[in-house]
Parts: structure tokens; C-alpha cells; sequence
């Protein structure tokens, strides 16, 4: 699960490497006085950028849109599987949701599917 200030490895070729949580969008925080809205896989965030390439096109000032693709927390599966993966990962989108790099690194979730990110499961390697 992601939620504020988690640090996240973008797994993508846009040029960035790390980056900020900052708010998990379509989650409310309301439910009481310790609650924190929480993102799993094919969430969308809003995240500031920590580390980056000089060859990144994109503004390290300004807050971008990612979607989760991996998370270190148990997914439970409707066949009562769990899958679990070994960083937090997400992939940098757009406006209109579209991936911005042209490739994606490492394992993606199947759930993606279920939220139509289709782009970015025909663009992985693997997806589990």
C-alpha cells in the first residue's frame, strides 16, 4: 500500500528514477482521526520528483501523475492467491493516462488490466 511521503522507483525509460508520493488521488482520508488514503496497484498518485537523469525531459519542479504497477504488499487475487513483489514501482503517465516512456522495466501486475491501462501492459516484459 502507498500513501503519503512513500518513496517509489519509477519503472520506466522517461528518465526519471525516484520519486515522492505526495497524494494518492480518488481516495478520501475523512474515515477518522489517524485514517490515510492508501493506493495499491493501478492507483493513480500525484508524486514530486527526487532523483532523475540530466536527460529527463520532464520539470523536476512540477508535480507529474504516475500509476502504481508494483507494491511490496500482498495483492489478494479473487482465486485467493496473494502476489507480492519486491519494490514499490510505479510508471509516469500523462494527461489522457498514456505511459510516457517507451519502455517499461520489471514485472507488472495483471490487475492493470482490470483498469484499462492497456498500454502499459503490452509495453512490459512480464506480466504476473
Amino acid at each position: 500500500m502507498i500513501q503519503q511521503e512513500t518513496i517509489l522507483d519509477i519503472a520506466d525509460n522517461s528518465g526519471v528514477k525516484s520519486a515522492l508520493c505526495i497524494r494518492v488521488l480518488g481516495k478520501s482520508g475523512s474515515k477518522g482521526k489517524f485514517y490515510r488514503p492508501v493506493g495499491g496497484v493501478g492507483d493513480v498518485l500525484c508524486i514530486a520528483i527526487k532523483k532523475s537523469l540530466p536527460t529527463c525531459q520532464l520539470d523536476d519542479k512540477k508535480v507529474h501523475k504516475c500509476v502504481i504497477i508494483r507494491t511490496k504488499s500482498p495483492i489478494k487475487r479473487k482465486d485467493g492467491s496473494y502476489v507480492r513483489f519486491d519494490s514499490n514501482a510505479a510508471v509516469m503517465i500523462d494527461a489522457e493516462g498514456n505511459p510516457i516512456g517507451t519502455r517499461i522495466f520489471g514485472a507488472v501486475a495483471r490487475e492493470l488490466r482490470e483498469k484499462n491501462y492497456m498500454k502499459i501492459i503490452s509495453l512490459a516484459s512480464e506480466v504476473v
